[in-house]
């Protein structure tokens, strides 16, 4: 059996009891290391649950996935993700791959940012389109996220904004020469992903477009959502560029039409109170 176990987004105790009791029964059990990350490293984990855990990168997921599945058909693999396993679209094709291999799997689900992001008082069924933002470099500063978020608006609806993560990336350099050299790993900010938007709104203006995102928009930055020292912050887009939330991992929220009842939940993170009385929207 290969055993599909969510992590939750706290420490090694968020792991649900049925989650628990997979790990301990399995031969091999490998922990996704690249599409998130807990507030405690592996050898926490691995006091708490008992077992060894082998970490699976990005590349031994994507390019080795058969290794994983080895004599999956014959003893127990656990494959541990952050959140819940489907979070991100690589965990769908490793059932996939198993069933086309015959063997049987099982999902053990548990809380993921998706969810947990309604802590902030924003009701989850007013939620649009996910959308990630990525880190921009000298050459590349892709907008199309922006479309979406600007989609959501018009529609009313909240956007939550998945922030850039890199890990195990290898520069450019490196790669061109084959040299297995990796960066360190590195977290977009609440702060970066703002001014990435602020930056795009600009772009827009000047090509004529009004957009419905704008520096005065009500935002929500969050910062190690389900940890003991998580952090939330409301307030503009404007004020989200210089926010403090400290470490990662941070996710930010672009609202939408909002009801007085998330308006109210909000004021009790906000960065400033007369923020919100311009924004009083009300569905």
């Amino acid at each position: 059996m290969l055993y599909l176990v969510g992590l939750g987004l706290g420490d090694a105790k968020d792991i649900t009891v049925k989650g628990l009791e997979a790990v301990r029964r399995c031969r091999r059990v490998y922990l996704e290391a690249y599409t998130s990350m807990l507030t405690v490293g592996k050898e926490a984990l691995e006091e708490f649950y008992g077992k060894e855990l082998i970490l699976a990168d990005r590349e031994m997921v994507e390019q080795e996935a058969d290794s994983l599945l080895k004599e999956a058909d014959v003893c127990d693999v656990a494959f541990l993700v952050v959140g819940d396993p489907f979070g991100a679209t690589t965990h769908s094709d490793l059932v996939l791959r198993a069933v086309k291999l015959g063997i049987p799997y099982k999902v053990i689900h548990n809380a993921s940012i998706m969810n947990a992001v309604g802590c902030c008082g924003l009701q989850l069924y007013s939620f649009g389109e996910t959308v990630s933002i990525v880190f921009w470099t000298d050459t590349w500063k892709p907008e199309s996220f922006f479309d979406k978020i600007e989609k959501n608006r018009r529609s009313g609806m909240h956007t939550l904004c998945l922030l850039d993560i890199k890990v195990k990336e290898q520069s450019l350099e490196n790669l061109m020469k084959g040299r297995k050299i990796y960066e360190p790993p590195h977290y977009m900010s609440v702060n970066q992903a703002a001014e990435q938007l602020l930056a795009i709104i600009q772009n827009r203006r000047l090509q004529g477009e009004k957009p419905e995102t704008t520096e005065n928009t009500i935002c929500v930055g969050l910062a190690r959502v389900g940890a003991q020292d998580e952090k939330i912050a409301a307030g503009t887009l404007q004020q989200m560029s210089s926010v403090e939330l400290g470490g990662p991992l941070h996710s930010l929220i672009v609202t939408g039409t909002m009801h007085p009842l998330e308006l109210e939940m909000l004021k009790l993170f906000s960065v400033d109170s007369s923020s919100f009385e311009n924004n009083a929207c009300q569905r």
